[in-house]
């Protein structure tokens, strides 16, 4: 026999429904919340814990509970899944924002000492400037850089993702694809 439930799943509205239909039948999804959506659909029909658990491919009924709990709370946003653990960020927004004002901006020859950005003398222009990041890593440089929508090009620095220089009759045009950040998650 199962136990209790300390906090039963609130009555789902509708929209909640559909949204949470929606989302387990899809495909492009990330898995954690279709699992997620799955059980909570489960439990909103009837179903015990373990049974929603087990639909959202999860061993346990204990691991529907905090969903459950965190969907009574906050609704359709208790389906996206949080922070993992880890370390917490290091670098501020305005620190993250810092390094990539600092990457967009066109290298020195004589105050950074070369032409185009690599991680290294990027590291260097940001630990040796005034208001720069003294212990800041290229590891750390290299997650910022791919989070604000950056790309290494093989003959330049880092430049914008989705966009390209080409060469028209008309003269030179910058392209720049719409779906760049959605191909890029």
């Amino acid at each position: 026999m199962s136990r209790r439930q300390r906090e039963p799943l609130r009555i789902v509205t509708d929209e909640e429904r559909e949204e949470l239909t929606r989302l387990s039948r899809a495909h492009a999804a990330p898995s954690a919340e279709v699992a997620r959506a799955r059980a909570l659909l489960s439990v909103a029909d009837g179903e015990s814990f373990t049974v929603a658990a087990r639909r959202a491919g999860r061993r346990h009924g204990d691991s529907v509970a905090p969903w459950v709990a965190r969907f009574n709370q906050v609704g359709l946003a208790a389906v996206e899944p949080r922070h993992g653990g880890g370390q917490p960020k290091r670098y501020t927004p305005a620190d993250q924002e810092r390094i990539l004002g600092e990457a967009r901006r066109a290298p020195g020859r004589e105050q950074d000492g070369t032409a185009t950005w690599s991680l290294a003398t990027l590291q260097r222009a940001l630990r040796h400037a005034p208001d720069g990041l003294p212990t800041v890593s290229r590891s750390t440089l290299w997650g910022v850089l791919h989070e604000g929508g950056l790309c290494w090009g093989k003959d330049r620095s880092w430049c914008e993702t989705g966009t390209a220089v080409r060469k028209r009759k008309s003269g030179t045009v910058t392209v720049t694809d719409p779906d760049a950040t959605p191909k890029r998650t």
